[in-house]
């Protein structure tokens, strides 16, 4: 009986590991995650004008097509759907955003799906306590890094995504 323990304890950590996703939070970044940030990163996203955001995203696009999912990475080597976020708009946006899904969702301001503008973040529920977050493009698609396929581009209205949504968030003016 106890050789099968230790095969399923390990599963088991494996399973919550996956399914964590991209919503959990660093201590050291909680220290980051203030309004005052929030409002800086605003600030700093006006030096970027919003209508060029659209050629900015899909350059980061093209750098980081096909760029393999990995859990917690924000590189080239595999990224996740909160890093991908974090380091887009770092280097295309000029602006900070939290590096956890959990704190990018509390960051901004709600935004209707029907008011969607490049740059707004999407958000998902994946599963029970999992989340997924994507940048906003134009007409119904958006980019995010996909645990299945790296660095891609999907539709909001595709049959997975369309059930998923969770809601969207505007981190800058």
């Amino acid at each position: 009986m106890s050789s099968l323990v230790y095969p399923m304890l390990s599963w088991l950590c494996l399973a919550t590991v996956l399914l964590s996703g991209c919503s959990s939070m660093t201590s050291v970044e909680s220290g980051f995650a203030t309004p005052d940030r929030a409002l800086e990163s605003a600030d700093s996203a006006a030096a970027v004008r919003r209508s060029d955001w659209l050629k900015y995203l899909y350059q980061q696009y093209d750098d980081w097509r096909g760029t393999g999912y990995l859990y917690g990475g924000t590189s080239r080597n595999g990224v996740d759907c909160s890093g991908f976020v974090n380091v887009t708009y770092r280097d295309q946006l000029d602006s900070w955003v939290p590096r956890t899904t959990l704190l990018q969702s509390q960051f901004g301001e709600p935004v209707a799906m029907g008011e969607l503008q490049v740059g707004d973040l999407v958000f998902f529920k994946t599963a029970d306590k999992v989340r997924h977050v994507g940048i906003y493009l134009e007409k119904g698609k958006f980019l995010h890094a996909s645990s299945s396929e790296g660095v891609i581009i999907s539709r909001l209205d595709s049959a997975y995504w369309r059930g998923k949504f969770w809601q969207a968030r505007r981190m800058a003016p």
